[in-house]
Order: structure tokens, then sequence, then C-alpha cells
């Protein structure tokens, strides 16, 4: 069957191959592939930054942005033929650490985890996949090929998690909001705020394309430099991973703030700060930086809650380009305009 794959830590090997059909060990949900969605981390995969296939072949399928059809389920398994499907990502580690021992896999402590379509295990980015019941998604029939979007939304699901136990530290009550960077995942992020009632201010570098009306049409402030923010935000959700971003909205911070840290740089660039300064004022206003990746099981329920609860027609804007498996690579080429993309893996 036909997949997208690269060969685990070699640049420029990415390509269209001829894979074995998806093996039993992988789950006893046999799945049509439908879309995959593509990421900064397939961006990385693919320039071979890192990534790892099975311990027995070098090349990996990729794709961890899946929305799938089921094939075959086995009885008792919660799945029938025609269900829409979402698989998870992370694996537990084989021992398992404490925290994957109680289903907090994101948080693995010895990574030795393991990630479909990113580290050990083959992704869902190919015409068939197998699942295990218990790491599979249900997709509500009325989201269609929104549910490509689960993972990326469970990924925010889990950073307002973290903000909201990090908040509870003192009295929380938050009502301004700067998500910085206005790609798929700040944009989602900016519409669980809305959702949940907080004035939301929204920075990205330009102004060109689609990324402002869809942010004002959510009813939130765009911005192109900081300078612009004019209230203290008592959270950011930095999506950037851009170090000058992350010093500069730390310093907006409100008191007892809360900053979720969602991006990484894909390169290792330096910047010069003075983070004495920094140091001091996140000291004195009881202000806290966390990181946050990856999501649990929880995280890809509420995240199906968050898509349901949303407009359809404005989910729809973030697919912004639909690629054939065939061609899927063409994806990979950034073009004006591109938020999220997607391949269509039937095509």
């Amino acid at each position: 069957m036909r997949a997208m794959t690269v060969v685990a830590g070699k640049a420029g090997s990415a390509c269209l191959g001829e894979v074995a059909e998806p093996p039993e060990a992988d789950g006893s949900v046999l799945v049509e592939g439908l879309l995959a969605g593509i990421c900064g981390t397939d961006l990385e995969l693919v320039a071979g930054d890192f990534g790892s296939g099975r311990s027995s072949e070098g090349r990996l399928v990729i794709g961890h942005e899946s929305l799938g059809r089921v094939l075959d389920a086995p009885a008792g398994s919660g799945f029938a033929t025609g269900d829409l499907v979402a698989g998870i990502v992370r694996r537990p580690d084989p021992e398992p650490c404490p925290a994957c021992a109680r289903g907090e896999w994101d948080f693995c402590r010895n990574g030795r985890y393991t990630e479909r379509g990113i580290k050990g295990l083959d992704g869902y980015g190919a015409e068939r996949w197998r699942v295990d019941p218990y790491f599979a998604v249900p997709v509500p029939a009325e989201l269609g090929r929104l549910g490509v979007l689960v993972e990326p939304a469970s990924v925010l699901t889990k950073a307002w998690e973290q903000v909201d136990r990090v908040g509870a530290r003192s009295w929380y009550g938050p009502r301004h909001v700067l998500v910085t960077g206005a790609g798929p995942i700040g944009l989602l992020a900016a519409l669980i705020a809305v959702q949940r009632g907080y004035d939301v201010h929204v920075l990205d570098r330009t102004d060109d394309g689609p990324k402002p009306k869809l942010v004002r049409d959510l009813g939130g402030t765009f911005v192109t430099d900081l300078a612009d923010v004019q209230v203290a935000p008592d959270v950011v959700i930095e999506a950037t991973g851009a170090g000058s971003v992350v010093v500069g909205a730390a310093a907006l911070l409100a008191p007892a703030g809360v900053m979720c840290l969602t991006g990484i740089s894909p390169g290792p660039a330096s910047i010069d700060v003075r983070m004495d300064a920094l140091t001091r004022q996140l000291v004195v206003r009881n202000a806290a930086l966390v990181g946050s990746v990856n999501a649990a099981k929880r995280h890809y329920a509420d995240a199906v809650e968050v898509l349901r609860a949303a407009d359809p027609a404005w989910l729809e804007r973030l697919i912004t380009r639909t690629v054939p498996l065939t061609g899927w690579t063409a994806a990979l080429e950034r073009q004006p305009g591109d938020i999220k993309v997607v391949v269509d893996l039937q095509a």
C-alpha cells in the first residue's frame, strides 16, 4: 500500500513509499486512512533532524495528525465499520515509569515512550493503519474531515489544563489572553480562549493572508507587534518558539500571570537577553512559565468537544490546502496563505 515515508534521520528522503499492510501488532482496529495533517514536527522529520523507525527498519511512515474510517473492528472494541476515528500519538514506555503507569504518558519520566509517525512506530500517513481501541479516539460524524484537527486541538486542551492548574495556586480569574503565533496551534488556542469567554489578542508577524480575519471573526484582536498589545495578559499561550517573542511576552504578564510554551524554535538561534531583568519581573509578579507538549487520552476527548462547539465554517478556513497522497511532498512546500495543509490519503 502507499504511504508517506522518510528514512529516519536522513534529510531529503521523503517520498511516496510502498509499504506492507499494517501489522496486527499495531492494534485490532483496521482503519482506512482519510487525511493526515502536516505540522512543524513533520518538517523536522523530513529535514532529518530527529525521528526513528521501527527497530528493524530504517524507513518510517510519518503522519501523526490523523483521520480515518474504521474498516474492521472486533466485538466489544467500541467501534464499528464506518466510524470516523483519530489515533493518539504517544504510547507509554515498556517499564512503565510512574507517569506512564497512570495514563500520563505525555509526562513520561524516562524518555522511553514511542510515538506514531515520530519515534519508533509507523504513523498514520498511509492508505490503511491499525490502532489499539484504547488509543483510538471516536470522531463524531458531524465533524467530517474536520476530525483531522483533533490531534492539534488536543495539544491546546492540555495546554489550557496546565494553565488552569498553575493558575489555581492562588485566586484565579483570568480575563485577558495573549496568543503569540497565528498558525494552527495559535488559532486553536485562541478559539478555546474565546469559548471560555476571555478577551483575546493574537500576535503574528504579518497581517497578510487569512489570519487576521480568522482572529477578528472569533472576536479577537490581531496585532503584529507586542507594543500594540494594550492589556496586561493574565495568560499567554506561546506558539512561535521564538526566544525574543517569549521574552517580550513574558514581560507583559500581569501579576500572577501564566505563560504556557507550546512552540519550539526550528533552529539553535540565540538572543541577547538580560535574564536578570526578566527573572526580576517574573519573581516580583509571581508570574509562571510552563512548557507543554503532546497530550494524554483525556485531552483528545476534550479536543473533540472543543471542535464540536466551534463554528464549522470557521474551522474549515483553517484547512487552507489539501494535496493528494500521490504528490504528498508538495504539502511540505509552504505557500502564501497556508495555515493547515492536509494530505488526502485516498487520492
